[in-house]
Parts: C-alpha cells; structure tokens; sequence
C-alpha cells in the first residue's frame, strides 16, 4: 500500500478549509491512501478520501507504518505534504484564495475542491434536542480564536463591535431566537443567549446546522458554514475574504480606514493576527460596517 501524509498545523478554522486540500491530494494520486495529521482530527472523521487521522504528537509507529520501506518491498516512497502556504508570496500578497494557493503550492492540480464535513446522525440529534427553542434559530458568531489563553475579550481584527451585535440582536429577537458564540459572559448582547461554554467542535458545527440565519465573523464557523454548503453573512475586519472567504457566503468587508496608523508590530502581514489595540485603525467602531448592508443581506 502506497501512502500521502497531509500535515496540518494551525487553528480550527484553517482544519476545516484543510479537508479541501486533503480531497485534492486525494483525486491528485488515487493511487496512494491518505494519511492527515492534525490539530484537530474530528474535523476529518468518516471523509471519505482520508484513510486515517492522527493529532498532532500521537502518532505511534508512524515512522515504521508510514515512511521506512523495508528491504524488499515494492512501496513506492511516501509523498509529504508538510509545508505551511501562509508564507507563500501569491498568500502574503493577496494573489489567490487559501485553498486554491495551498493546493498549487503543493504542486496539485486545483478542481475547485471545497471544504467537506461529515458530522453524524447521533450529534445532530443530541444537539437539536440540547438547542430546541421555541423560535428558530438565528445563530451569531461574534468572536473567534481560543477560548482560553486569550488575554483580551475582543480582538478587533476579526471580532464584531459590540454595539454592532446589540443592534442586530434588536432588530431580529422578536422573530428569531439569537444565539450568540462568543468567548465569555462578558460579550452576550441583551437579549441572546451566549454559547461560550465548552462543547466538542463536532457539537458547534451541529448547531450551526440547525441555524435559520447566520451571522459570522472570519473564524471555524464560516468555514465550516462552506462545508455544510450553508450561505451565511460572513464579517471581515483585518483578513481579506478574497483569501479566507466563500462565494457561497455573503461577504462583507468593513470600510478602509481613512486614517494612516503606524504599524509598528505587524510583520509579514498588513494587521498583527491578535489585533493588538495600538494597531486600531479606526477613530470608532461605527465606522467599521454599514448596518443597513448587513440587515439587507440577513433579510
């Protein structure tokens, strides 16, 4: 048996977009199983072109199984994809999505592939039980990244205002029961119930599932909203969704700034990811988004 082994590490979201690459490297060399390592395995249970996954730093024998060809056996050599597209120039440059840079990177040929997910039958069913309510779901995604390690509540980079998630709470309560996944007490809006406690990541893409409307942020749920093909309204802030988004969704960008901010501890990439407070480019939040083009695309 001939082996690919996919080597991904990074956060959720950048796991789920992965399962595209994985499919690609698959139709790439049908010949040859494919192994993912990973940070988050559950995200590539039951794919049907993965063979086995393994987390990152358990992965026993791998070496024997997987890479030594002992002497005498007709196995060609293992193909590894390890290297990380985020330091590519067309990734730095805002030449091309994730995806499709990833996947030419590798030296694959590109069919479109998009993020897949195979939640099963029995965590479907035991979050619609957990989340029913009364109205139908409208789900938020206000904030994004670890849940715990994270010194600030709100990371401008990618997170929405608060005042801004207040008035879509506002707007749609009456007719929506509006959940809000957030990283703490601290960032509920008046009137949503928050999901910040733990739950497995499988769970939360359920729950996306059951959503009627959805309103995302550049973090796991939108691509996994890609994943389960759900159009969702999709924020972005100090990402680009030319890179990171889906033509599935709809994109909405927040507004230039007009100030010039000097950006002393930004690197290889316009806006540190952590969205350090010096770096806020933006004399107030409102200048951010029009609400009126997010009602519009949530109606």
């Amino acid at each position: 048996m001939n082996y690919s082994v996919l080597h991904i590490e990074g956060g959720l979201g950048k796991n789920v977009a992965a399962t595209a690459v994985a499919k690609c490297i698959k139709e790439n060399h049908p010949d040859r199983e494919l192994i993912v390592v990973c940070s988050y395995p559950e995200v590539f249970l039951h794919l049907p072109f993965v063979h086995r996954v393994y987390r990152i730093g358990i992965a026993p024998y791998f070496y024997e199984t997987y890479i030594e060809i002992p002497k005498g056996s007709t196995r060609k050599e293992t193909l590894i994809f390890k290297h990380e597209p985020y330091f590519t120039n067309d990734h730095i440059y805002k030449k091309k999505p994730l995806i499709e840079n990833w996947c030419e990177f590798y030296g694959l040929e590109y069919s479109n592939e998009q993020p897949e997910l195979n939640i099963s039958k029995r965590i479907r069913e035991y979050v619609a039980i957990k989340y029913q309510r009364q109205k139908p779901i409208m789900l938020i995604q206000s904030n994004g990244g670890l849940l715990q390690g994270q010194n600030m509540h709100y990371a401008w980079t990618r997170d929405m205002p608060k005042e801004l998630v207040q008035a879509v709470v506002n707007k749609y309560s009456q007719k929506y029961h509006i959940l809000q996944v957030c990283r703490s007490e601290f960032n509920v809006a008046h009137g949503a119930e928050g999901v910040f406690n733990p739950m497995s990541n499988l769970e939360l893409f359920a729950l996306l599932s059951l959503s009627e409307k959805r309103l995302l942020i550049d973090s796991c749920l939108q691509h996994a909203a890609a994943a389960l093909d759900i159009p969702s309204t999709v924020l972005w802030v100090g990402s680009p969704s030319k890179v990171f988004g889906y033509d599935l969704h709809s994109n909405i960008q927040a507004n230039p700034p007009k100030d010039k901010i000097k950006l002393p501890d930004s690197y290889l990439f316009d806006y540190n990811f952590e969205g350090l407070l010096h770096e806020y480019p933006y004399s107030s939040d409102e200048k951010l988004f029009n609400i009126e083009e997010i009602f519009e695309t949530l109606n």
